[in-house]
């Protein structure tokens, strides 16, 4: 089965945020992506609220629930305490927590999962315990997929930050692409189920999706939202699900 799409929202909020005016609406662009066929919304709410505003996200809740019910709402971040009580509070279908310090500009490493398992394990029970499902970014590496399988997560999310970022090198694209397979290879056997995100597009999607059949997720925003300024985020949509294997009506 093709991998859900899962439109992160951020891009979209940090627009927004540019100016003290509504626009562009989160809800309301997230609303086109849905209509169009995604099947799911990403927000990561970071402590300084530079894109998605911590008021955004039961917004969204109450988007997919009144108009949009099958779909999922993942909600990102880092796990301190005000995060954890933001997802409480927002419900989401899944909860991805990333090793991101607060003045990232972006996500850009997965967990050390051997280092941090006295840290990420409660978290993952107590928030398994809650009724999510939990997702651990994770770096291209199948030597940590053991250490990641034992915190108790449901899924990781492979970092694909490093492929996206040979948009002009094939033969490394290869070399990044093959780490990334061999990882979903790795957590398979454990068990565990496998998204990924990070600089994906419409041209490295397809090689993705091959390699990784079983990919049961995908996020993507800032590549989303650019393509979205071309073709509009309807018709933008239905060309990422295409690429991720997705027929079209």
């Amino acid at each position: 089965m093709p991998a859900i799409l899962s439109v992160n929202m951020n891009a979209i909020a940090m627009l927004r945020n540019r100016r003290d005016l509504p626009w562009p609406s989160v809800t309301g662009i997230g609303r086109i992506a849905l209509a169009a066929g995604a099947g799911g919304l990403t927000a990561h709410p970071r402590p300084d609220e530079r894109h998605i505003r911590f008021s955004d996200l039961p917004e969204v809740r109450a988007l997919l629930d009144d108009e949009f019910p099958h779909a999922e709402f993942n909600i990102e971040g880092y796990p301190t305490e005000h995060f954890l009580d933001l997802v409480r509070a927002n419900e989401p279908e899944q909860v991805t927590l990333v090793p991101d310090d607060p003045a990232q500009a972006t996500s850009d490493h997965g967990w050390d999962f051997a280092g941090k398992a006295e840290f990420l394990s409660p978290i993952v029970a107590d928030l398994k315990k809650s009724g999510f499902r939990v997702a651990l970014f994770c770096d291209a590496d199948p030597a940590v997929i053991a250490a990641a399988a034992a915190t108790g997560c449901d899924r990781v999310e492979l970092y694909s930050g490093p492929y996206g970022a040979c948009h002009d090198d094939p033969v490394r694209a290869a070399e990044e692409l093959e780490k990334l397979g061999a990882t979903a290879d790795a957590a398979m056997a454990a068990g565990l189920g496998i998204n990924a995100g990070h600089d994906l597009t419409i041209d490295n999607l397809p090689s993705l999706a091959r390699r990784i059949p079983d990919l049961a997720e995908v996020s993507i925003g800032h590549g989303l939202t650019a393509d979205a300024l071309e073709h509009g985020m309807a018709g933008t949509v239905k060309r990422f699900l295409e690429a991720c294997g997705r027929p079209i009506d």
